[in-house]
């Protein structure tokens, strides 16, 4: 097999962007097991000069971690089944479904993913502040639910509508209705964009700072972001104790990654199931 010099530069140069991004996460993991370093090091140390787990004892016993924790895994987990659920059912009303207003209000969709979350916050504030549930989940959940509907909807309706009509042309033929070709057919057949969509908005709520920062007053439903920026201004200089705290804030997103990578496959998983 002959290579072409061209493509070695291209995979050269694409290992090199690896390595590149690669370099920061090393250097967070290096530090994080350092003791008592009230400067970051320069430059960074790749390798860890000794295994010490000191600073993670430290975040684990003097700080609420398992309860800052347990707050995020639960807005993480609940914004993601409800946007995943109420987007699926939206988009696949737009891809199969005719009734009236349906450009409009798919445009409408498109043109609120246009407008910057900053420039809403105050008009969310002022209606959640009206309906009582600021300083609440309950808040938190629909502005985290409500903002991320329209953009899915976009996502899962294109990957919708590449399935094949004569799939769920055989279920109605055996007398099954719409919600068992929504379960049976649509949701197995787009799993790899409901596991991408999935890794996004687990991800994007996980990071969250400044909605809950904005919205919960009560440190006690803080979540892990909010907990790290206090972190920093407890402990400006130790950072260690900084870095130890990312690392932890960043194993869940790993561990999510890792759950849901086994399905993203390139999409067309239905184009086989129909015989020409």
């Amino acid at each position: 097999m002959r290579v072409r010099p061209s493509q070695v530069i291209k995979d050269l140069v694409l290992w090199l962007f690896v390595i590149l991004s690669v370099i920061p996460f090393l250097s967070m993991i290096s530090t994080s097991f350092s003791q008592a370093m009230y400067e970051l090091p320069y430059p960074p140390k790749i390798l860890p000069d000794s295994i010490n787990f000191s600073n993670y004892a430290k975040i684990l016993k003097e700080s609420d971690f398992f309860r800052y924790f347990l707050n995020s895994v639960f807005l993480s987990a609940a914004v993601t089944v409800a946007v995943l659920f109420i987007s699926s059912l939206s988009a696949y009303g737009f891809a199969r479904f005719d009734f009236p207003g349906k450009k409009i209000i798919f445009n409408l969709y498109l043109f609120t993913m246009m407008v910057p979350g900053v420039l809403n916050l105050i008009a969310q504030y002022s209606v959640i502040n009206r309906m009582h549930l600021v300083n609440t989940y309950t808040g938190i959940l629909l502005l985290m639910i409500g903002g991320g509907i329209a953009g899915n909807t976009f996502f899962l309706r294109g990957f919708f509508e590449d399935i094949p009509h004569e799939l769920e042309e055989s279920v109605v033929m055996d007398g099954g209705g719409r919600w068992c070709i929504f379960r049976h057919i649509v949701l197995p057949l787009s799993k790899p964009a409901l596991g991408t969509l999935g890794i996004g908005v687990f991800s994007g709520v996980w990071s969250d700072f400044f909605t809950v920062l904005t919205f919960i007053k009560d440190p006690e439903k803080w979540t892990l972001p909010v907990a790290l920026q206090l972190l920093r201004g407890e402990h400006a200089t130790e950072w260690g104790t900084v870095m130890a705290a990312s690392v932890l804030l960043f194993i869940p997103e790993l561990v999510m990654f890792v759950i849901v990578q086994k399905h993203f496959v390139q999409s067309g998983g239905g184009e086989g199931a129909v015989k020409g």
